[in-house]
């Protein structure tokens, strides 16, 4: 059996894996966000559920967060260049989910 440490899949699983890092990295692929924008795209996620995934891309070095020094506070989130070289597996699993959209059901 092979040992699971050196599965490259299961290193991208972990980094940008789950119900929500993909919606996030989809919508910060093309632009830079706040988190109130991020949040009204991805309705069905919690503020607190949503702060925490982009906290763990970002310490992962995938997201980048920007504060700026004003009342009230803004903070927008983007890609880092890291991030960026993600594109590619972002556009496939999108072409994917369009060509077997009614297979599973999904929302158009």
């Amino acid at each position: 059996m092979e040992d699971k440490s050196y599965c490259a899949v299961e290193i991208t699983a972990d980094i940008i894996g789950g119900k929500w890092k993909p919606m996030i990295l989809f919508y910060l692929q093309d632009q830079t966000r706040r988190f109130g924008e991020i949040h009204r795209l991805i309705p069905r996620v919690t503020k607190k559920m949503l702060t925490q995934r982009l906290r763990e891309l970002e310490t992962g070095g995938i997201v980048h967060r920007k504060v700026f020094a004003q009342v009230p506070p803004r903070v927008e989130y983007s890609l880092t260049r890291h991030g960026q070289s993600l594109r590619p597996i972002l556009e496939l699993m999108s072409k994917w989910g369009d060509r077997h959209r009614s297979r599973y059901g999904g929302a158009q």
